[in-house]
């Protein structure tokens, strides 16, 4: 917390006291008031734990020199695509509500910290199955935001996407390009450089598993592609179409990566640092489409107070409803666990007698 006191030489002179005009000294005082402040917000900022996802915190004051946890690249492209970061902030937004409905039910509900600039704490310091989704539904989320905002002619650099012109055909015969399809490869492309950087300056386990899972969330927004069309001809008979690719609701993304993170598969680095092994040896499948995580989920039922833990029970009306559903059905005792962050609700009859 910083305190501003009046600096020793701030005066008005007297002119200044009728018109507002500031004497020169006490603009100096004010310039080194207001560096020194700076200075001590950047030495006190956590760099190591900050995120490009503290972007949906800021809203429309996106200022690229003061945002924390961006590296050099990321930094450099956001002032260079000012109005792409406006996107990528409103997009945060989506993401993490998304991340929220998707864990409503979960000890670990995807909760966020008002002004931390790791937006979610410490838990992402763990490389666990939730780690893994939060960086692939943040990979996502800036996918579909970036794509979206290109179609909408929000941005300068790009637009609907100008390869799909002419004829196609599908399962219902021949139709014509046409309309505004979404640019999803401009989308995934403008992803992968910002959202990879800070990863590519390392090569560790975390930061090959970020990469991977970053990758998975981006091909999740392409998998919901759909094809759109609009028929032409006589009485609605549908004898010309013209048609575009559109992306599906982010719910579908959304759906799609928390089936992955209950499937999610646990990995080591290999001996030379490229890439990962599982760590199951009966695993015959491959990883390529899945989430992977290194280190298991902590258990989110006990305190941990240097996180800001709390072992109060999870307060979800719709829970609390069927609990109280349960109590007027026979049923007398209810216990409440938590196993892996998941709510298992174990009842026991009433007995009768």
């Amino acid at each position: 917390m910083f305190c501003f006191f009046k600096p020793r030489g701030y005066s008005r002179t007297r002119t200044g006291s009728r018109n507002g005009t500031i004497s020169r000294h006490s603009s100096n005082s004010t310039s080194r008031l207001y560096f020194t402040f700076i200075l001590m917000l950047l030495i006190f900022t956590p760099r190591v734990d900050s995120s490009w996802w503290y972007i949906g915190a800021l809203g429309a004051r996106v200022i690229c020199d003061n945002i924390p946890g961006l590296v050099n690249k990321q930094r450099q492209l956001c002032q260079r695509h000012p109005d792409l970061m406006q996107s990528i902030g409103e997009g945060a937004k989506e993401w993490i509500r998304e991340c929220q409905h998707q864990f409503r039910h979960h000890r670990w509900n995807c909760s966020t910290l008002d002004r931390d600039h790791t937006v979610f704490g410490r838990v992402m310091l763990r490389s666990s199955r939730e780690a893994a989704f939060v960086y692939a539904i943040s990979s996502a989320g800036v996918v579909y935001a970036i794509t979206r905002a290109c179609s909408q002619g929000d941005l300068k650099i790009c637009s609907c996407d100008a390869q799909k012109r002419g004829q196609a055909s599908d399962d219902r015969g021949e139709f014509d390009w046409g309309g505004c399809s979404d640019n999803i490869n401009y989308g995934i492309k403008f992803t992968k450089t910002f959202v990879d950087a800070r990863e590519k300056m390392v090569k560790d386990a975390r930061a090959l598993m970020n990469l991977h899972n970053n990758r998975c969330g981006r091909m999740a927004v392409k998998r919901f592609m759909k094809l759109e069309c609009k028929c032409h001809g006589v009485s609605g008979s549908c004898a010309l179409r013209t048609c575009w690719l559109a992306m599906s609701d982010f719910r579908r993304t959304g759906d799609y990566l928390r089936k992955k993170y209950n499937t999610a598969i646990e990995v080591t680095m290999n001996q030379d640092g490229t890439g990962f092994m599982v760590a199951d040896n009966d695993f015959k499948g491959t990883t390529k489409n899945e989430l992977v995580y290194v280190e298991n989920s902590p258990d989110y039922c006990l305190m941990d107070r240097a996180a800001g833990g709390s072992t109060q029970a999870v307060k979800d009306q719709r829970v609390q409803r069927a609990l109280e559903q349960l109590t007027g059905s026979g049923y007398d005792t209810l216990d409440v666990l938590c196993v892996t962050g998941i709510i298992l609700i174990s009842v026991r009859p009433m007995v009768i007698g």
